[in-house]
């Protein structure tokens, strides 16, 4: 778009001449204030030069909302940043994107939700808009209809008749925390009831006394205040349930909303029995006034009448929804509360013993209501254990409850007139204390006659009792009003509370669904009854859902008793009090989520001068109106600058983190508001800006848009050298010649005689030799990396492939660094080695000096002249390449044989190769010398060889793991066996060429003689046929010097070694070069690789290079004889079909491709003999594949590796060993294991192998037929299910399998038996199970949830454990110092 200045000096767009030209920016806005709205979106289409203050036009005539009653913020992310209504910035200096879709969020403003525009302020259609607006598309999805059409919301369970707002329902939601809906459901509940709510606001709160924070009582009060008072749509919970004691991880747990209830009114009785405070008598009993309830349990001789009683309180009355053992639930909460009351007989073997007849009669034992509370709670039974299938279940049976209650035909109702039945007429009688559980009160003094039998004609017996403290209900006014049904909609395993309520001030009912509040009908109130109309036999299973009512509370209707809600006029003056303050934080609140709307929040970084230059990184928070000025006082702040680098030597920079890229500076713009610079207030940024110093003598270098920024490093040829780099700055539109010139400014170079090399990605060097091509065209970006070097050598006449400057650079950029550890323990020696690497000394064992002269002393003879000739290969360069730069992910300075000293790399490998070979010989004969013949024999295990990964970890997770994995993806080609001759390469190469004709180059004229089982394996040998190592022929970088951990790990005898190595160097070479510090042959150790958890994994391609290995890996040397050609390493496990633990582990041996299974058996027998005493006759046990725990094929004696047989790296078999003879004679039979179930005893018989010559189902049957007795029309069978072997409870294996499939044979569904292994079950179809009592099935089922742990399998009848709700009054559990 064309800028012009306007009169202030800024540009502005200049008015275009035809408004079809003009690029439109398309706008999305969601409508997050209302729940109706939230999934639907207003598409607005408007030109790029639109305002913001006219976005908010267009957006409220699209929603039919009043302006200036909403808010737009920025979607698709979490942290909102929200547009300026106000402002008269266009879309594209705001942000917007014309051509691309730009999401918004329509949001409430200031906690309120938007007004909707009335009919006389303008309707969709009418003329509320000006011309220019008339003229716009917006569009082009309409709403169906305005915020609160009669459309319904309807969900699966339940249907709102309509979704309100706020506004209209005047009630405010609750916030659900994480799971904490059971709490919100109970709060609300709490908070519209009249009585409760009145009472806690004349409860005042002293603060001399107690911790408002830990104050329940008090928090309650203050969460009432805000859902009377707040304008917000939901107020949180949060100051609520710490008061209870709980932290976040409460906020997960589910609990049920009665245990709640009684948990809440125990803990706030508590609470207000502490307190100094006089209450008034309803305050102070609060909850006993108004919830507690009185019955009689009573047994009652029905020879002469004497009846045994005590008193008992409740605050629930919990009615069963379906009798035990029976089909049919109750059909309504009055049939559910006549049951509840019908007393049982005790007769027969339950004879109750009667203390006046002095013998055991028949007697009636029941319930009887004296007095019900005011507030009457119905807790509906729906959860239920089933003993069938050991679940926990929800029972969804229909139960229909009414609007108004009548409790009078339920108090103090008699089963039985007789004359010899006498009854208690004191209806009020009851015992002292209270008992807040449905079970019978245990808290009575000793004067109640508890458990005793009372005469009720006996005077002495009648004075006892205590007088009620509330005068007895009449009968005829025990009509109750149901205000709250609390629903449950889900299954036992979990679900979601909410709570129908009914408001007494306009008897309307609504919906609290956590933060949403709607008007709903009574026909939705009779959805909640549960079941199905006309099916009160319904019955669900453990994991059913449904929705259905599952507590009541009713209201006692009495006019004299019945309150109304206080009005914020009558308030006591400490809540009026209360309320000022809530509406000034909540004032200070509103202030604060403003700024927050208007911050703009930025990554920060800075290169602190007091921390090695080190990138800093930190989020700069500033208010969109502070100025440039402003924000950097307060960067220069959080980076900790002040006293390190003065102020005025600081200036914030537009930067790129990702590229390293420093956008632009802004000079002249120090009073520009920071939003304007940034764009707006954005909830994420594509840029970040960097606190950029200077030293006081320097001078700010400006950074202009458009260009791109070069990190130019200096080579020095003479000295082998990449200096540090110099960054500059240059445009791409300019050409190579200039760029040159751009350089020796910066340099002080030759221009004339400059190679500049571009580094595009890794491995990709490119000479930049085209004077006229520009930056771009040669694959400049915003931030590049470049090498130059500039002399008279006669390097310039080389092909650059073939030059000096090439090689350098090609070695700078394949160089890594490792952290090699060396065996403690030198080879064929029970000595431990004296001399540490850095000089330190450690005690030696006696006799050692003795031996000096033998292996060590060669391997500390052989390392001065490795030091000597590096030092020789430095020509006197005394940088170090052991640090790397910071500015780069190589080491800038690298040594390396000198040009002048190494015409070709061949003499330094002969070197190296001659020097390795009399090393070799000199420790052998020195070993030799010393009576120990470790070295004669290069296949001949060390005495203390160390055990292979899968012993040194001990974990079988280990060598589940492929070493191909773990090795490098290229190719395993030999680019240490290339010649050295130079590697003709044409220029512009990428870097896959580049590889490739490395390759090509390295195997020119040589013919491949691996074959394909070799390149699977990996395992190569590292000598040819002739013996001579294939590593001599080429040299690749390599340089090795001592290294001190400062970790302290190498204390103790270990040696580390810092190694500089080429990574495309192979494993071959590297073990060769390793060979004088380690002080055996490359064949006699074996090298693992360390990763970041400290588990270890063998490296056996010989032929794969170094490419996986980055910098600064570590690599363990550990003694043993390495891989031969065609070897893999086994580890052999013991089966065990009848332990508990069927897998144990054996030995770690060695399988060669073209052995025989036999053979292998032979070669394991004294290793099985020797390590794990097991001593074996050949024909005596048999190999068999391993997957994981399972056990596979059985591999037969005159099976070959690699023929008959696939083997891998690492590779896993079991031993199995055998009963009798082997019974497996062809790969056509099929060994199943089988196991017998009998019902009779429930237990499982052991395994018993059956060999079978088909796949036959029939064949099988006849099998388990002949070996178990059964016949054969009574047999029924079933594949066991999971990994070896198949464990299954005996209390579901009857109805969890999958019995007598319909099949034929054994290789198709459902059984899928392929292979030998399969586990099949079997049972004799007549056998009945045996018949148990209750306490018998629980003990079973204690010793199978037992047996079925310890071999680590899942007990899927175990009962859900829940964390026990507990409410703490000294503000939190106490938690033991030895739990995490």
């Amino acid at each position: 778009m064309e800028m012009v200045p306007s009169e202030e000096n800024q540009l502005v767009p200049k008015e275009i001449e035809n408004a079809s030209e003009e690029p439109r920016v398309l706008c999305i806005v969601q409508d997050t204030t209302n729940a109706k709205t939230v999934n639907e979106r207003l598409t607005l289409n408007l030109p790029a030069s639109t305002t913001l203050s006219k976005l908010f036009e267009d957006v409220a005539h699209k929603a039919s909302y009043v302006n200036g009653t909403f808010d737009l913020a920025w979607g698709k992310t979490g942290d909102l940043g929200s547009l300026d209504p106000s402002s008269e910035t266009s879309l594209t200096e705001a942000g917007f994107e014309p051509g691309k879709r730009n999401f918004l969020q329509l949001t409430d403003k200031d906690g309120e939700q938007p007004r909707i525009a009335s009919d006389e302020s303008g309707t969709a259609g009418s003329s509320g808009l000006d011309d220019s607006s008339q003229e716009r598309f917006i569009g082009p999805l309409p709403r169906d209809g305005t915020v609160g059409c009669s459309s319904d919301y309807s969900s699966p369970s339940y249907s709102y008749s309509s979704i309100l707002n706020k506004s209209d329902t005047g009630y405010v939601g609750l916030v659900n925390q994480a799971m904490t809906c059971y709490l919100n459901s109970l709060l609300q509940t709490l908070f519209m009831t009249p009585e409760f709510r009145n009472a806690l606001y004349n409860w005042e709160f002293e603060e001399s006394e107690e911790d408002p924070v830990t104050s329940i009582p008090y928090q309650l009060q203050r969460l009432f205040l805000l859902l009377q008072t707040s304008k917000k749509r939901a107020i949180e919970t949060t100051d609520v349930t710490r008061s209870f004691g709980w932290d976040s991880s409460e906020a997960w747990q589910q609990h049920d909303v009665q245990e709640l209830c009684r948990v809440m009114f125990d803990a706030l009785e508590q609470k207000w029995k502490q307190t100094e405070q006089q209450f008034s008598p309803l305050t102070a009993d609060l909850i006993n006034q108004l919830y507690q309830g009185k019955l009689k349990d009573y047994v009652r001789c029905l020879e002469c009448g004497y009846e045994s009683w005590r008193i008992d309180t409740y605050l629930d009355i919990p009615l069963v929804i379906r009798p035990f053992g029976a089909n049919q639930a109750y059909g309504s909460v009055e049939e559910a509360l006549q049951a509840f009351v019908q007393p049982e007989t005790l007769d027969g073997a339950n004879q109750y013993f009667c203390e006046r007849c002095k013998k055991k009669c028949d007697a009636r034992k029941g319930l009887r209501f004296l007095h019900f509370p005011y507030l009457l709670t119905l807790q509906l039974k729906r959860f239920d254990f089933d003993y069938t299938t050991m679940h926990r279940i929800k029972l969804n049976d229909r139960m229909s409850f009414p609007e108004e209650l009548d409790m009078g035909p339920f108090i103090d109702v008699e089963d039985e007139k007789s004359p010899q039945t006498e009854s208690c007429t004191d209806s009020g009688a009851e015992n002292e204390g209270s008992c807040h559980s449905d079970q019978m009160s245990n808290d009575f003094s000793a004067d109640d006659g508890v458990d005793e039998g009372i005469c009720l004609d006996s005077a002495s017996s009648t004075e006892r009792v205590l007088k009620p403290k509330v005068p007895s209900l009449n009968t005829s006014s025990l009509t109750f009003e149901l205000f709250s049904v609390m629903v449950h909609s889900g299954s036992a395993a979990g679900g979601h509370y909410y709570a129908c309520i009914k408001s007494f001030s306009d008897g309307q009912w609504y919906s609290f669904n956590d933060q949403h509040v709607s008007k709903i009908t009574q026909e939705d109130i009779r959805k909640t009854y549960g079941g199905s109309s006309g099916s009160r036999g319904y019955y669900s299973s453990a994991f059913a859902s449904s929705t259905n009512a599952y507590m009541l509370i009713y209201r006692l209707k009495d006019p004299s008793r019945n309150a109304k809600y206080l009005d914020c006029d009558d308030f006591p003056e400490h809540i009026k009090h209360l309320v000022q303050r809530e509406k000034e934080s909540e004032e200070q609140e509103k202030r604060q989520r403003e700024i927050e709307r208007n911050t703009c929040k930025i990554k920060l970084f800075c290169m602190h001068p007091m921390k090695m230059m080190a990138m800093m990184e930190n989020k700069l928070e500033v208010h969109k109106d502070k100025t440039l000025r402003e924000a950097t006082e307060m960067a220069y702040k959080l980076m900790e600058l002040d006293g390190v680098v003065p102020l005025d030597c600081c200036r914030l920079v537009k930067y790129d983190e990702f590229h390293e890229y420093l956008e632009r500076s802004y000079e002249g713009e120090d009073d520009t508001p920071m939003g304007l610079l940034l764009g707006g207030v954005k909830s994420s940024y594509m840029f970040d800006l960097l606190l950029e110093t200077r030293r006081a003598e320097q001078v700010f270098q400006p950074y202009k848009p458009g260009e791109v920024m070069v990190k130019v490093h200096v080579v020095d040829l003479k000295t082998d050298t990449i200096a540090p780099p110099v960054s500059i700055r240059a445009y791409l539109n300019q050409s190579i010649t200039e760029f040159k010139q751009l350089i020796a400014q910066a340099t002080e170079l030759s221009a004339e005689t400059m190679r500049v090399v571009l580094e595009r990605c890794y491995n990709d060097l490119r000479l930049l030799y085209v004077p006229n091509k520009t930056l771009k065209a040669e694959g400049f970006f915003r931030s590049n990396k470049v090498f130059v070097e500039s002399s008279e050598s006669p390097d310039h006449q080389v092909t650059f492939t073939d030059s000096l400057l090439w090689k350098l650079l090609d070695r700078h950029g394949n160089t890594i660094r490792l952290f090699v550890s060396l065996p403690v323990q030198s080879p064929g020696t029970n000595r431990t080695i004296c001399q540490k690497v850095g000089g330190e000394t450690e005690e030696c064992s006696e006799g050692s000096k003795a031996n000096r002269n033998s292996v060590e002393a060669i391997l500390e003879e052989s390392t001065e002249k490795l030091k000597n000739l590096s030092l020789q290969q430095q020509q006197g360069s005394s940088t170090s390449d052991s640090q790397k730069s910071s500015d780069t992910s190589d080491f800038e300075h690298i040594e390396s044989p000198s040009p002048s000293q190494e015409p070709d790399s061949s003499s330094v490998s002969a070197v190296v190769a001659v020097d390795n070979r009399e090393l070799e010989n000199r420790i052998r004969a020195a070993s030799g010398g010393s009576g120990e013949g470790a070295y004669s024999d290069p296949e001949t295990q060390f005495p203390g060889e160390e055990r292979s990964d899968s012993e040194v970890n001990n974990d079988r997770s280990t060598s589940s793991v492929d070493s191909d994995i773990l090795s490098s993806s290229h190719s395993s080609d030999t680019l240490c066996n290339a010649d050295s001759g130079p590697i003709q390469l044409a220029n512009g190469l990428d870097s896959h060429s580049i590889t490739s004709s490395r390759r090509s180059k390295a195997n020119e004229g040589k013919k491949e003689t691996w074959d394909t089982a070799e390149e699977d394996s990996g395992t190569d040998s590292e000598y040819d046929e002739n013996g001579k190592s294939k590593a001599e022929s080429y040299y690749l970088y390599f340089r090795a010097e001592p290294y001190a951990q400062e970790d302290g790990s190498g204390e103790g005898g270990q040696k580390c070694v810092l190694v500089h190595v080429d990574k495309r160097i192979t494993l071959s070479a590297f073990k060769q070069n390793l060979e004088p510090f380690v002080g055996v042959t490359s064949t006699q150790f074996k090298v693992f690789r360390v990763y970041a958890n400290n588990q270890e994994f063998e490296s056996v391609r010989l032929n794969e290079t170094l490419s996986s290995f980055s910098d600064d890996n570590k690599i363990t040397i550990r003694l043993g004889r390495a891989l031969k050609k065609g070897e893999y390493r086994v580890k052999v496990y013991q089966l065990l079909v009848n332990d508990a633990e069927p897998c144990k582990f054996l030995v770690d041996t060695v399988f060669a491709k073209g052995m025989t299974v036999k053979q292998s058996k032979e070669e394991l027998m004294p290793q099985l003999k020797d390590q794990c005493k097991l001593d074996l006759n050949i024909d005596k046990f048999r190999l068999r594949k391993k997957t994981w725990k399972n056990p596979g094929t059985v591999f037969l004696d005159y099976h070959v590796y690699e023929e008959d047989i696939n083997i891998s790296s690492n590779w896993e078999v079991f031993l199995e060993v055998l009963d009798g003879p082997e019974k497996m004679k062809s790969m056509s039979q099929l060994a199943v294991l089988t196991r017998r179930w009998t019902p009779a005893q429930m237990k499982l018989e052991p395994f018993q192998e059956v060999v079978l010559e088909s796949s036959s189902v029939e064949e099988l049957k006849e099998k388990l037929s002949e070996i178990s007795g059964i016949p054969l029309e009574n047999l029924d069978f079933a594949k066991g299910r999971g990994t070896f072997p198949c464990d299954i409870s005996v209390l579901e294996i009857h109805q969890d399998l999958d019995w007598n499939p319909k099949v034929s044979t054994l290789n198709v569904w459902p059984l899928y038996i392929c292979d030998d292994g399969a586990v099949v079950f079997y049972r004799d179809s007549t056998e009945e199970p045996m018949e148990q009592s209750e306490d018998e099935r629980n003990e079973l089922m204690k010793k199978e949830s037992s047996r079925l742990l310890k071999t680590g399998h899942r007990v899927s009848y175990s009962p859900r454990k829940e964390k026990a709700l507990k409410i703490y009054l000294d503000g939190g559990p106490v938690k033991d110092p030895g739990q995490d």
